[in-house]
């Protein structure tokens, strides 16, 4: 039982954060521009010249201006619990070092991992794209060269390796391990192009749209088609007409397709120890660049529709195609370039965070230490930077990624959950980031409290490390301050509302029709999943709050975070088997990587196992109280 106690604490080991946050092996060199700049360009990619016209051609409508705005929300959300701890915790690693200070190493461990997946993929699938675009400016002749001179007939495979791809992705590792200034000035020069092209479409967009475009009818369908259709093939094709022809479920399906659109933003909380002054810059970069994104999507969304039918739209290149509608052909040529800028910042901010989590998580051992080294004059982590570089290279230039960038949405949505459910266990957490619970005096401090501390008198007596639990404290705590039995007793609460959570989108997504159809064998387990996580919500509600002074605090606690993570989870559940089967693999090789080598070569482990041999009595203390809670 000693050893399992021991395993467990390793698990869950969190690392103590430096007193001083300023101390960095980067150069501090990214203004609050720099930042805006990176989020907006990582975020605003293709998905604005490709994306609008899909979900507006098959799921929205003219509506879809309604689920970039729900989309927009929903991204928010996530957004400000990024924006809280980048005030918070001012270092590299994004949320895998929020996982590791706040819930534990292991779950640190599969954030980081996670992320690591998703800036491979994406990093590949953006290469590909890039190329693609290219190829179709000149007329298919590149694909066509290869096709004919190295094609590939292998499965998972694509088509042909794609070497313009590899050479690109290349190109920029070799940009990125150069310096961050360089890198922040090209991405900044790109997403200027970019955001000059697309205000252009929005503004003669609108300029040549319909509102009629807006509210069409049945007629008008028919006459398009110009033959007999019958209802069914009619409800597929143009639904019922008007602003919102495929009715709120289209809308709803179409955010959460557009909901993928905002994804990026969270690589300004990978700059934090390059940008200058980070617990401004952060929150105001991560908040500006969704604003910037949600407007830019929006009007762009609004003047496709606008300016042709929506059943009329282009799936694959819809700009073009709406500009030669209304008879302005040469705006296809503006329409391109902006393509290709905004194809070249989502590619750099891509690539971009995916070193520095590598270098975060071989500084702490989890991975191996070799991929940490810094630069001494560029002041990059150029291993991380040519390893990662060399793997997303070799992806784009020999796979076909179709079948894997759903894998993409589980890493950012899984980052995102944590993420929201470390900035809601650290609110209710007593003492800050700061406070390392090895250090002697605070063992002393701890060590003098008995067990006999508060139980309900409250007032200034009360104790703010430790009090005795009871069933009053879930709904009246003791202290107007938090203490080390209210965070646990949020800490066990946001376990547990976070696993009703998914069980209920479980249910949603696998038999959500029934659900609406009010079957009781569904809805009724669903009503007590509903019931059980009001109450887990209303004793987090209760729980005393922590007064630290911070930059920025995510609003309306706890109900932000936690509409945050039902979201995310929602979303996750609505990814295939296929899908999943493939993430369980990966986690396969990670864990694989994790007990084989980073367990034992942790640094923070190393740290514990420093203070227990100076503090014999504290080690003493801990093997007592794992071995009573233990059954």
């Amino acid at each position: 039982m000693k050893q399992l106690a021991s395993f467990g604490r390793k698990l869950i080991r969190r690392r103590v954060m430096d007193s001083n946050q300023d101390e960095t092996r980067f150069s501090r060199c990214l203004s609050t521009l720099d930042l805006i700049a990176l989020g907006v360009g990582s975020t605003l990619g293709a998905g604005v010249y490709v994306l609008a016209g899909e979900v507006a051609r098959e799921k929205a409508g003219p509506a879809i201006v309604l689920c970039f705005l729900i989309a927009a929300l929903s991204s928010v959300l996530a957004g400000l619990c990024y924006a809280e701890f980048g005030a918070r915790v001012p270092k590299t690693g994004s949320a895998y070092l929020y996982s590791y200070v706040t819930v534990g190493e292991i779950w640190a461990f599969i954030t980081g991992w996670n992320l690591i997946l998703s800036y491979v993929i994406g990093t590949a699938s953006v290469a590909r794209a890039w190329s693609s675009t290219f190829d179709n400016l000149v007329e298919q002749k590149i694909s066509t060269f290869f096709k004919a001179s190295m094609s590939m007939n292998v499965p998972a495979l694509a088509k042909y390796p794609d070497l313009f791809a590899l050479i690109l992705v290349l190109l920029l590792s070799g940009l990125l391990a150069f310096g961050v200034n360089e890198s922040a000035l090209v991405n900044k020069i790109f997403t200027g192009v970019n955001l000059v092209v697309l205000g252009f479409v929005i503004i003669s967009g609108l300029a040549k749209g319909d509102t009629k475009n807006w509210n069409l009818t049945q007629e008008d369908y028919l006459e398009y088609k110009n033959q007999t259709m019958t209802e069914t093939e009619i409800e597929k094709g143009f639904g019922s007409g008007g602003f919102a022809p495929f009715g709120f479920k289209g809308i709803l399906s179409g955010a959460a397709t557009c909901f993928y659109a905002f994804v990026g933003f969270d690589c300004i909380a990978t700059t934090s120890e390059e940008a200058k002054n980070p617990m401004r810059s952060i929150p105001i970069g991560i908040v500006a660049s969704l604003l910037i994104c949600f407007v830019a999507y929006f009007g762009v969304s609004a003047a496709l529709t606008l300016m042709m039918p929506y059943y009329m739209l282009d799936t694959s290149s819809p700009l073009p195609e709406a500009f030669k509608h209304v008879h302005w052909d040469p705006a296809r040529y503006i329409v391109a370039v902006g393509s290709l800028c905004a194809l070249s910042t989502s590619l750099l901010g891509s690539m971009f965070p995916m070193p520095r989590v590598i270098y975060a998580m071989a500084e702490d051992g989890l991975l191996f230490r070799f991929l940490s080294r810094m630069h001494k004059k560029t002041k990059t982590p150029v291993i991380a930077t040519i390893a990662s570089g060399i793997v997303a290279a070799l992806m784009a230039f020999l796979f076909d990624l179709a079948a894997l960038v759903d894998l993409m949405s589980i890493g950012t949505l899984l980052a995102y959950t944590l993420v929201a459910v470390c900035v809601l266990i650290l609110r209710y957490q007593p003492g800050s980031l700061t406070a390392d619970t090895n250090d002697p005096k605070m063992m002393e401090l701890q060590s003098l409290e008995t067990s006999d501390m508060a139980d309900g008198d409250g007032g200034d007596e009360c104790k703010p490390l430790k009090n005795r639990f009871s069933m009053k404290l879930l709904i009246f705590p003791s202290c107007e301050q938090p203490t080390n039995t209210s965070g646990l007793i949020v800490y066990v609460t946001t376990a547990a509302v976070s696993t009703l959570y998914t069980l209920m989108c479980i249910v949603l997504a696998l038999k959500g029709d029934e659900v609406i159809e009010g079957e009781l064998m569904y809805l009724i387990p669903l009503l007590v999943l509903t019931i059980l996580s009001v109450i887990c919500v209303v004793i987090i509600w209760r729980q005393p709050q922590s007064n630290e002074s911070l930059n920025f605090k995510v609003p309306l606690l706890p109900i932000l975070p936690l509409v945050s993570i039902f979201v995310n989870v929602y979303l996750m559940m609505q990814l295939d088997g296929p899908t999943w089967a493939r993430f369980a693999v990966w986690m396969a090789i990670g864990f694989l990587i994790y007990f084989g080598y980073g367990m034992r070569n942790s640094s923070e482990g190393a740290n514990n196992a420093n203070n227990a041999k100076k503090n014999p009595i504290l080690s003493n203390k801990y093997e007592s109280d794992a071995e009573a809670m233990t059954p």
